[in-house]
């Protein structure tokens, strides 16, 4: 069947070929840029989207043209039902990769590699085992470093993703960069975005500038290698020479990327996102469990799809409390 392009693309011709799905808005880290300090209130089990249901709503976006899907959560691993949802998406025929805190992954390697589920977006914001605990709250540092060299002892491809805070993680920033001499990954430094209940303030975001004025200061000019960006580019992407992986930066506040976004979200209980900065949602759940066709909703998403962050086209909008706060926390969107 050919595809339907036109349900997945908006107003400013972009089309969004690539969907992220939230599996669980439950995690077993507590990360404070993620997580209220009160934690959220869940959503009704049976308001959560069941295997059989997010396979069949993958499979309209798929019939109408996405060939990526990335799981999210909270922590997708924790879904206990996780290998069955993995063999219903594996039957797409669509690539599918996975971000994970990496606590857990061990147990589930057979099966991605049954799926072929090759590409992990780790999640790893600090090498000191001290501060990782004083992000998420729990004493998992080391599982996770063992889980990312059992990860690449299998040949996964794995990004690392860092969400810098000024004064917590940004004297870090070498550091990172200094694993990619010996270790085939890529670096991705996040800068801090904000969301419902994570404390954000600009004065703690560390900017793109930033990063590349450590990273000037510490290697030599000619050594520093900027590398061909993706057509639907997140992270700008750069190499230290001779080195093995390379990094990126996110810039979603000071650099956004929005001119070439392909992407899409659909959270844990059926809703859908056109943009993570989005305080608009689009229930496909509730229809879709009558019985309807959902082809029109998500063609309705994407065409009220605004061109930059959900409107917030400056840094002071960004900035404003009374808009970048007008969201769902991180933790229950999905990254």
């Amino acid at each position: 069947m050919t595809p339907n392009n036109a349900v997945l693309t908006d107003d400013f011709g972009r089309k969004h070929n690539y969907l992220r799905i939230s599996l669980i808005e439950k995690c077993n880290l507590r990360c404070t840029y993620c997580m209220p300090a009160d934690g959220i209130v869940l959503s009704p089990k049976a308001s959560l989207m069941t295997a059989d249901e997010i396979h069949a709503i993958a499979q309209t976006f798929v019939t109408n043209g996405v060939d990526k899907i990335r799981l999210t959560g909270g922590e997708p691993l924790l879904r206990k039902d996780f290998p069955e949802i993995i063999a219903k998406l594996g039957s797409l025929k669509t690539e599918i990769s996975i971000t994970t805190n990496g606590i857990l992954i061990n147990k589930h390697l057979d099966v991605l590699k049954q799926f072929n589920v090759k590409k992990i977006n780790l999640s790893l914001d600090t090498l000191v085992a001290s501060k990782f605990h004083s992000i998420t709250l729990r004493d998992q540092f080391q599982s996770v470093i063992n889980n990312l060299h059992l990860l690449l002892n299998n040949d996964f491809k794995i990004k690392v993703n860092v969400v810098l805070i000024k004064g917590f993680n940004d004297d870090e920033i070498i550091d990172f960069i200094k694993l990619t001499k010996f270790l085939p990954i890529s670096i991705r430094f996040i800068e801090f975005m904000p969301f419902a209940g994570n404390e954000w303030d600009k004065s703690k975001m560390v900017s793109q500038k930033e990063i590349l004025d450590q990273v000037q200061h510490h290697f030599p000019e000619s050594h520093v290698e900027k590398l061909e960006d993706d057509k639907n580019f997140t992270a700008r992407e750069f190499k230290i020479k001779n080195y093995l992986g390379s990094f990126g930066i996110i810039s979603s506040i000071t650099n956004p990327f929005c001119d070439g976004c392909n992407r899409i979200r659909l959270t844990a209980n059926g809703q859908l996102k056109n943009c993570l900065f989005s305080n608009s949602e689009t229930d496909v759940l509730t229809p879709f469990r009558n019985g309807e066709a959902i082809e029109y909703l998500i063609a309705f998403a994407i065409k009220n799809k605004k061109k930059v962050r959900a409107g917030m086209t400056t840094i002071e909008d960004v900035n404003n409390p009374a808009l970048n706060q007008d969201n769902r926390s991180m933790i229950a969107i999905g990254g």
